[in-house]
Protein backbone atom coordinates (compact mmCIF):
# COMPACT_ATOMS: atom_id res chain seq x y z
CA UNK A 1 0.00 0.00 0.00
CA UNK A 2 1.39 3.35 -1.01
CA UNK A 3 2.47 5.73 1.80
CA UNK A 4 2.96 9.13 1.96
CA UNK A 5 5.04 10.50 4.88
CA UNK A 6 5.33 14.79 5.42
CA UNK A 7 7.47 16.38 8.29
CA UNK A 8 8.34 19.77 8.39
CA UNK A 9 5.05 21.64 10.04
CA UNK A 10 4.94 24.08 13.21
CA UNK A 11 4.51 27.03 14.34
CA UNK A 12 6.56 30.10 13.17
CA UNK A 13 6.65 33.53 13.67
CA UNK A 14 5.76 36.15 10.63
CA UNK A 15 8.47 36.41 8.08
CA UNK A 16 10.14 33.28 9.05
CA UNK A 17 10.82 29.87 7.47
CA UNK A 18 9.90 26.44 6.93
CA UNK A 19 10.79 23.48 4.73
CA UNK A 20 8.21 20.65 4.36
CA UNK A 21 8.86 17.11 3.03
CA UNK A 22 7.10 14.49 1.86
CA UNK A 23 8.60 10.82 1.27
CA UNK A 24 6.49 7.92 -1.34
CA UNK A 25 6.98 4.55 -0.34
CA UNK A 26 5.51 1.19 -1.48
CA UNK A 27 5.08 3.29 -5.09
CA UNK A 28 5.15 0.81 -7.65
CA UNK A 29 4.92 3.34 -10.59
CA UNK A 30 7.24 6.00 -11.18
CA UNK A 31 6.14 9.64 -10.40
CA UNK A 32 5.37 11.78 -12.80
CA UNK A 33 3.95 15.33 -11.18
CA UNK A 34 4.25 16.08 -7.50
CA UNK A 35 1.85 19.05 -5.46
CA UNK A 36 1.78 20.98 -2.57
CA UNK A 37 -1.71 21.73 -1.34
CA UNK A 38 -3.14 23.95 1.73
CA UNK A 39 -6.34 24.09 3.17
CA UNK A 40 -7.50 26.86 5.95
CA UNK A 41 -10.11 26.48 8.48
CA UNK A 42 -13.58 27.55 6.33
CA UNK A 43 -12.01 27.56 2.91
CA UNK A 44 -10.91 25.05 0.19
CA UNK A 45 -8.15 22.98 -0.54
CA UNK A 46 -5.96 25.17 -2.93
CA UNK A 47 -3.04 23.67 -5.16
CA UNK A 48 0.52 25.73 -3.52
CA UNK A 49 3.17 24.38 -6.01
CA UNK A 50 3.72 21.49 -8.54
CA UNK A 51 6.73 20.05 -9.66
CA UNK A 52 7.09 17.67 -12.61
CA UNK A 53 9.41 15.01 -13.05
CA UNK A 54 11.51 16.69 -15.45
CA UNK A 55 11.51 19.83 -13.24
CA UNK A 56 9.25 22.53 -14.44
CA UNK A 57 7.54 24.10 -11.77
CA UNK A 58 4.35 26.41 -11.27
CA UNK A 59 3.04 28.61 -8.14
CA UNK A 60 -0.05 30.11 -6.70
CA UNK A 61 0.46 33.81 -7.23
CA UNK A 62 0.49 33.80 -3.51
CA UNK A 63 3.04 31.97 -3.19
CA UNK A 64 5.40 33.49 -5.81
CA UNK A 65 8.81 34.57 -4.94
CA UNK A 66 8.73 33.36 -1.62
CA UNK A 67 8.26 29.53 -1.95
CA UNK A 68 10.06 27.05 -3.47
CA UNK A 69 9.25 23.33 -4.81
CA UNK A 70 11.76 20.80 -5.31
CA UNK A 71 12.14 16.96 -5.96
CA UNK A 72 14.68 14.22 -5.50
CA UNK A 73 13.38 11.73 -7.71
CA UNK A 74 15.46 9.03 -6.64
CA UNK A 75 13.93 9.46 -2.97
CA UNK A 76 10.37 10.08 -4.15
CA UNK A 77 10.69 13.03 -2.41
CA UNK A 78 9.12 16.44 -2.31
CA UNK A 79 10.25 19.52 -0.62
CA UNK A 80 8.56 23.07 -0.31
CA UNK A 81 10.49 25.52 1.19
CA UNK A 82 8.61 28.00 2.68
CA UNK A 83 10.15 31.99 3.01
CA UNK A 84 8.91 34.91 4.48
CA UNK A 85 5.65 33.51 5.83
CA UNK A 86 2.67 35.41 6.68
CA UNK A 87 -0.16 34.48 9.17
CA UNK A 88 -2.30 33.74 5.99
CA UNK A 89 -0.37 30.68 4.84
CA UNK A 90 -1.62 29.15 8.06
CA UNK A 91 -2.99 25.70 6.84
CA UNK A 92 -2.88 21.83 6.78
CA UNK A 93 0.02 21.73 3.55
CA UNK A 94 -0.83 18.36 1.76
CA UNK A 95 1.52 16.42 -0.25
CA UNK A 96 -0.13 14.95 -3.52
CA UNK A 97 1.60 12.55 -6.01
CA UNK A 98 0.77 11.39 -9.62
CA UNK A 99 1.95 8.31 -10.63
CA UNK A 100 2.80 8.39 -15.09
CA UNK A 101 -0.54 6.20 -14.60
CA UNK A 102 -2.68 8.97 -13.75
CA UNK A 103 -2.98 7.03 -10.09
CA UNK A 104 -2.92 10.15 -7.28
CA UNK A 105 -2.40 9.65 -3.71
CA UNK A 106 -2.28 12.18 -0.97
CA UNK A 107 -0.27 12.96 2.42
CA UNK A 108 -1.84 13.13 5.72
CA UNK A 109 -1.34 16.27 6.18
CA UNK A 110 0.80 18.62 8.39
CA UNK A 111 -0.66 21.38 9.99
CA UNK A 112 1.77 24.93 9.70
CA UNK A 113 1.39 27.74 11.92
CA UNK A 114 2.10 31.45 11.24
CA UNK A 115 1.83 33.92 14.54
CA UNK A 116 1.75 37.57 13.68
Amino acid sequence: QVQLVESGGGLVQAGGSLRLSCTASRITFSIDTMRWYRQAPGHQRELVAAITRGGSTNYADSVKGRFTISRENAKNTVYLQMNSLKPEDTAVYYCNVQTVRGTTYWGQGTQVTVSS
